[in-house]
């Protein structure tokens, strides 16, 4: 009877107990949440604390999975589906102080670096994306404002590297603040409302063709000049060759002439020396005389002198300071001077003669000169 009373109520409590253990199963199969890979599962509640003893808000998991609690715990997601934003800049105030639009478009979303991922969970858990793209939008304006200001327009129109180089590192970081971060950035375009940036490009277009214009002339240029030093030196050629061709006339008219100078000059030298040996050949064979009132020339002709009494005795004082040899031992003659007499020959008529100077008046006396 007890048997059989055991045997109804074990089989109900056996079900109930399979019943409650399945359900255990499927409630604990529940709460183990994973999480994909394009998702950041932010586990808040009693998370306990971290590394540096503080309690903790989150946890965030990124590739994973992890059991969460119940009633201690709960979860829930956030996309990591980057989103675009196209970024229509208006009226930034340049260094100059000129208003320039910056179109441009931007690609975020959120940062699975641990500390980046941390704030994202903390500020963007359960927000819309309109509401996250609005915030981004907002910093990126801010930032984007920031970095014009201290450029000058010719900056921002040339470098347009270095510009977008600073938006991207003062926007990742503002970014990173809120749990975002910053994966691509392109610039549109650059305008001005006063046309400053077009008046540069009209410029630079000016110039560059103006340079070219100077290049084609250079060339040209270069080459007429290339053509007219050929033609000058085709003149020179011709101009030296007339040159050497007139000097070899020259030359030859040179030659001919001293030939016959020359032969004058033999000439009248012949008829020279003729006509010298005919006048030394009349005076030795006639005697010169002398007149008695012309007196001769040199020592011999004062004693001469004296001998004729043409000549007074003198006495001065000086007189005794002179040799013997230039006075007159009675005083009637005294000598002033010594004059030296050479002869002026022609070397080159003597050389042709085959004769050496004469050395004496005897030797002029020869026929030979």
């Amino acid at each position: 009877m007890l048997g059989d009373l055991l045997n109804q109520f074990i089989i109900p409590i056996a079900i109930i107990g399979v019943i409650v253990l399945l359900i255990i199963v499927a409630g604990i199969l529940k709460r183990y949440r994973r999480c994909p890979a394009d998702k950041v599962m932010v586990i808040y509640g009693k998370v306990g604390r971290g590394s540096d003893g503080e309690s903790r808000s989150s946890k965030c998991i990124h590739g994973g999975a992890a059991f969460i609690w119940p009633i201690f715990q709960e979860c829930q997601f956030l996309d990591l589906t980057p989103f675009s934003m196209n970024i229509d800049l208006r009226n930034a105030l340049s260094k100059q102080n000129i208003r320039v639009n910056v179109p441009s478009s931007f690609t975020v979303g959120i940062s699975t670096e641990p500390g980046v991922m941390q704030n994202a969970a903390e500020r963007l858990l359960g927000q819309s994306l309109h509401y996250i793209q609005s915030l981004a939008q907002d910093i990126i304006l801010g930032q984007m404002r920031l970095i014009i200001a201290t450029m000058d327009i010719e900056e921002l129109n040339t470098q347009r590297d270095k510009f977008m180089d600073a938006v991207s590192q003062n926007v990742g970081l503002e970014l990173k603040k809120i749990g975002l971060k910053l994966i691509n950035a392109n610039l549109t375009d650059i305008r001005d409302e006063s046309g400053y940036i077009d008046a540069l490009g009209m410029e630079a277009a000016a110039k560059a063709t103006n340079e070219a214009k100077k290049n084609v002339a250079e060339k040209e240029r270069e080459g007429n000049t290339g053509e007219k030093n050929e033609r000058a030196m085709e003149a020179i050629a011709i101009a030296q060759k007339d040159q050497e061709q007139r000097e070899g006339v020259a030359s030859a008219n040179a030659r001919a002439v001293a030939a016959e100078k020359e032969a004058e000059t033999a000439q009248r030298t012949a008829i020279a020396n003729a006509n010298a040996q005919a006048a030394a050949a009349e005076a030795a064979a006639k005697p010169v005389e002398k007149p008695e009132s012309t007196p001769e020339i040199g020592i011999d002709a004062f004693m001469g002198a004296k001998e004729d009494g043409l000549l007074e005795q003198v006495t001065f004082d000086a007189a005794a300071d002179l040799a013997d040899t230039y006075k007159d031992a009675d005083g009637y003659w005294f000598s002033k001077g010594i004059t030296i007499v050479g002869f002026l020959v022609n070397d080159d008529l003597l050389e042709d003669l085959n004769l050496t100077a004469p050395a004496s008046w005897a030797d002029l006396l020869n026929e030979e000169y």
